[in-house]
């Protein structure tokens, strides 16, 4: 055990509570006077067999990688960075072989074994470019990313703290480019590029050939929104070619590897009827879509069976207000959803991106992780997930 920095454990810090809507037991897993944070949601942060997970945390005035043991609650310190290091843990990204881990620092990737904690520098940005997220392909060979036209001379940023120049970063259409990086080391390639606004790049989880990526902005001012790009040919094309006046986003990777899941809505946003939950394959067959009234910031499902939304309405319950609930919804043999169904209440606050709900399944399906603000600094939860039908309906 080290004393402090890279490899410092931790004792547990987890306690569990009942939530006051449902009753159900809640596990706050993390409790220290600073921010931590799960990975983005499309990024699984789940390993060693399900038993440790990734997160990040503010500890020590610093953003750091850590890990929790899921068995007995320690958590181990993998990174030591100072304050102000640039460091993008919150996009890490787990190679299929789960012996390795990876994350931004300035324009450098870094690769860091998880057992032996040795890290080294992947890849560097090209001058005048700044990195994107990260994704690893299916099979651990590649690592991929997008590096992004610096525009900070002409635009003020600050995205990860309330979007600040989202809109006029998308309006400047920066020049983009995807790239895959050997995991084992060696020269990247350029696998597309364009002069367009490119972000969330993900990878199929199970096809090493397929990656999705989004042209971000605003979702009603991108002239598309979601794409897939098959890596060994370059072809690339769009993933739920929209009508007029409907915009989706938040996509992300069904477990199968060939479905994409996302929501929307219509122009007529205040209108109840014009929110959607959807999911589509990558190529653009067995689109299923089904209405639901409820505000979303993100919805994650393992399938299109069940899904969990961080749900925004305000609404009555029993007299009382309740908003702000960690919400699921069932799709019924017809299609249409059943739901949304109350599992938790997650009072978020929003106010950075490590700080959004992202609730998202385990990769077996039976719990719910998500990250709140609800104790006044940023925390893991996680939350097993019952019988649908035991749930509280989540009142209009």
């Amino acid at each position: 055990m080290s004393s402090s920095g890279k490899g410092k454990v931790w004792p547990a810090e987890w306690k569990t509570t009942k939530d006051l809507i449902t009753g159900i037991p809640m596990r706050q897993l993390t409790n220290y006077l600073a921010h931590s944070f799960h990975l983005y949601f499309t990024n699984n942060g789940w390993y060693a067999n399900g038993s440790k997970l990734l997160f990040g945390s503010d500890r020590n005035n610093s953003t750091n990688l850590f890990s929790l043991d899921l068995n007995s609650g320690e958590i181990t310190q993998l990174t030591d960075y100072a304050q102000d290091a640039g460091v993008g843990i919150q996009q890490a990204f787990i190679n299929a072989n789960g012996l390795e881990a990876y994350f931004s620092k300035g324009k450098q990737i870094i690769a860091i074994h998880l057992q032996t904690l040795e890290e080294k520098v992947l890849y560097q940005a090209p001058e005048g470019f700044l990195l994107g997220n990260l994704s690893s392909t299916s099979d651990g060979v590649w690592l991929c990313t997008c590096v992004k036209e610096d525009l900070s001379d002409r635009i003020p940023t600050s995205l990860g703290a309330g979007y600040i120049g989202f809109e006029e970063t998308a309006r400047a259409k920066p020049h983009c480019k995807i790239v895959k990086i050997p995991t084992a080391g060696g020269e990247s390639q350029v696998i597309h590029e364009d002069k367009v606004w490119i972000g969330h790049v993900n990878t199929s989880p199970t096809q090493p050939h397929l990656l999705s990526f989004c042209h971000e902005g605003p979702w009603d001012l991108v002239d598309h929104r979601i794409w897939c790009l098959n890596m060994e040919t370059g072809e690339h094309w769009k993933i739920r070619p929209s009508e007029d006046n409907v915009f989706v986003g938040h996509e992300y990777w069904h477990e199968d590897g060939v479905t994409i899941g996302y929501h929307g809505y219509t122009e007529s946003l205040h209108n109840k009827d014009g929110k959607f939950i959807g999911s589509i394959k990558y190529d653009n067959t067995d689109k299923a879509e089904s209405a639901f009234p409820f505000q979303n910031m993100h919805v994650h499902s393992n399938d299109a069976s069940l899904i969990v939304g961080d749900g925004q309405q305000t609404s009555a319950y029993h007299g009382a207000q309740y908003q702000d609930t960690v919400c699921l919804w069932k799709r019924r043999e017809d299609g249409t959803m059943e739901g949304p169904r109350i599992l938790c209440r997650h009072r978020g606050s929003f106010q950075a991106q490590k700080l959004h709900v992202h609730p998202r399944f385990s990769p077996d399906g039976s719990k719910v992780l998500f990250t709140s603000d609800m104790t006044g600094y940023g925390n893991l939860y996680l939350v097993d997930v019952p019988d649908f039908e035991s749930l509280p309906i989540q009142p209009e």
